[in-house]
């Protein structure tokens, strides 16, 4: 599958319908079946001891999820998560940016299924685990009979 919009696009969609997480995402790579997403981990990502908090690797496995929806099907702002299933395996690498690697799985008419694998940049063992399902609304037709 070819992505529908180029890595820049994508970037200024994103920014666009989703402007709260602007500074803390950076897309690396997008083919139309995985992506590479990373997340600029910052000092409001850790929770007590040092470690990147759960709702934020979860948030860097739902975007890069997102995009991996969008990248096939082009801009729809409004396919939401409808499942998460989220493995953490071991603690993040301090001081370090996290790197979500995505797989789209299937693409269907109404759903897509993503599996992600979060790691701590320069290791090769994943953080975390996640697979997710979106919801794809349909597409609405201009040709409606009034």
């Amino acid at each position: 599958m070819d992505a529908k919009m180029t890595l820049q696009e994508m970037m200024e969609f994103l920014q666009e319908v989703f402007p709260q997480v602007k500074d803390d995402f950076v897309l690396e790579q997008m083919d139309g079946e995985t992506v590479t997403m990373r997340l600029m981990t910052a000092e409001r990502h850790l929770r007590p001891g040092g470690t990147v908090s759960g709702p934020s690797m979860f948030a860097l496995a739902d975007v890069t999820a997102y995009v991996a929806t969008m990248a096939p099907i082009g801009r729809e702002a409004l396919a939401v998560t409808t499942n998460c299933a989220m493995d953490f395996m071991r603690k993040p690498a301090a001081g370090v940016d996290l790197i979500a690697k995505g797989r789209l799985l299937k693409l269907g008419r109404a759903l897509t299924v993503t599996e992600v694998l979060i790691f701590s940049e320069g290791s090769d063992k994943p953080v975390a685990r996640a697979g997710l399902t979106y919801s794809i609304p349909p597409r609405r037709t201009e040709d409606t009979v009034t």
